[in-house]
């Protein structure tokens, strides 16, 4: 980038109507829908990056000969934003959903060893969808199964977004509700710490409501889970760049913002090393923490808040073996440190042998664990697991930490989650960890790129584009 300062319109692209346009500040999912967005309704928009690629923390790098994601994603059926993300992409074909919700749950803290059971659904109505699938769930004894399912109808019964519902917790409503130890363990924790990134006990109730009702009780196929077949990088940032030039957005990675600044006029200014950039609107897209900072003073009621909002960490374990041990795409796991593990062989480049991947979340205990300690953890208990891997050779074993992953889901967390828009007009906040109604998800970040862009196109008097992701906005 040259010194000196210049509008947020001069970019490559179509012809645009004059006018300073708009500044998004990261290039995460969230930054990335608002830029689309926002071009798609005639805007100029610059989207600044400081990292050398776009995706967030949905990222792939290289490792030898292969392409490794940083940790294993994965969407629903009911995401329906981030499926129009995908669609906006041309990505949808790279990351296929299952024709129906099918997890193999495999349970090795049995006195008779290693047993295997699914979460699957039926084409029936809800909740009978999952009725069979939950009768024969042999990781629960029959009075847990009937407690489980008494506990479910009373959760369809609230309302997430009932504020008194994010300071309760979860764990403590489950065992009100009938709940043993085991049950939260074998089908609750199973389902919502990968999804809100917290045991039950640690995550507000209003959030995780919102995860059991919207994705297991909603509509019989809201659950099926999708993910990508092809490295992160190749949707978020190859394709996702592609998709950013055709709709004439100028993207600058490795382009870090150190100020932003509102003119008498109404327009801002947005500082990056050797320039200024001007807009009429500033989209910052970027976390909590680094949104605090850049904030002006006032933007917010309570700018501090911001910094109460915590955050969560997952921690991924990669395994290559010399042969193929796993027939299966993943399996969740049961009486064992080992939560999900999925193939990623194909999707990594890797011709011989096979390329697991452990997404372990709400990993505080384990996320500073040296890996040589690790390795010696995980191994056995993938082989206690995986008959397959006692004989196999282990080619590679790394570790990938992710301290920040997402925003801590806490009681109490809701009140402190702003929406799109601020006090300083003109000014827009977007990332998962805004008030979007959903955990930290890709979801809630393309959901918020959404409400950022409709707030600006509105100030702006633009129309919305017809084909943008249709939603009620939350509060």
């Amino acid at each position: 980038m040259s010194d000196g300062s210049r509008p947020a319109q001069e970019c490559a692209g179509t012809p645009q109507a004059p006018g300073r346009g708009a500044v998004v500040v990261g290039g995460g999912l969230a930054g990335i829908t608002a830029a689309l967005a926002l071009a798609d309704a005639g805007v100029h928009v610059t989207l600044l990056e400081g990292r050398p690629r776009l995706g967030g923390l949905a990222f792939s790098f290289r490792r030898g000969e292969l392409t490794v994601d940083n940790g294993q994603h994965v969407y629903l059926r009911c995401c329906t934003a981030y499926r129009w993300f995908l669609d906006r992409i041309e990505g949808a074909a790279l990351a296929p959903l299952q024709d129906r919700l099918d997890v193999p749950v495999v349970d090795v803290d049995k006195p008779a060893g290693r047993r295997l059971g699914r979460l699957r659904r039926d084409p029936l109505p809800v909740p009978l969808h999952l009725g069979r699938s939950l009768a024969a769930y042999p990781h629960l004894s029959l009075a847990e199964r009937a407690a489980v399912g008494r506990a479910a109808l009373a959760l369809q019964g609230l309302d997430p977004a009932d504020p008194a519902l994010d300071t309760q917790d979860f764990g403590s409503w489950l065992t009100a509700h009938g709940q043993s130890a085991r049950a939260v363990e074998a089908l609750w924790d199973l389902v919502g710490v990968a999804t809100l990134n917290a045991v039950a006990g640690d995550a507000s109730l209003g959030l995780a409501a919102m995860v059991f009702k919207t994705g297991l009780l909603s509509d019989p196929g809201a659950a099926d889970i999708g993910w990508s077949h092809v490295p992160l990088g190749e949707l978020h940032d190859r394709l996702a760049r592609k998709a950013l030039d055709s709709a004439g957005v100028r993207t600058e990675v490795r382009t870090r913002v150190t100020s932003i600044s509102s003119n008498e006029n109404g327009s801002w200014n947005v500082q990056v090393p050797g320039e200024t950039l001007h807009a009429d609107a500033v989209v910052l897209a970027v976390p909590q923490r680094e949104t605090h900072d850049l904030l002006p003073p006032g933007a917010l009621d309570d700018q501090g808040r911001l910094l109460d909002i915590g955050t969560a960490p997952i921690l991924n374990v990669h395994v290559v073996y010399d042969r193929k041990v796993l027939a299966k795409p993943f399996f969740a796991a049961l009486g064992t440190p080992v939560q999900w593990v999925f193939d990623r062989t194909d999707a990594s480049g890797l011709r011989t042998g096979q390329y697991l991947a452990l997404s372990q979340s709400a990993a505080q205990d384990e996320i500073d664990t040296p890996v040589a300690d690790l390795r010696d953890r995980y191994l056995p208990e993938l082989e206690r697991l995986i008959p397959g891997t006692r004989a196999a050779v282990v080619q590679d074993f790394f570790v990938t930490r992710e301290r920040t992953a997402t925003f801590a889901p806490t009681p109490g967390v809701g009140r402190l989650r702003p929406g799109a828009r601020t006090k300083s007009p003109g000014l827009y906040l977007a990332g998962a960890w805004t008030a979007t109604g959903w955990p930290a998800t890709m979801e809630s970040a393309v959901r918020s790129g959404v409400s950022a862009a409709d707030a600006a196109l509105s100030a702006l008097g633009r129309p919305r584009p017809r084909h943008l992701f249709e939603f009620e906005e939350a509060a």
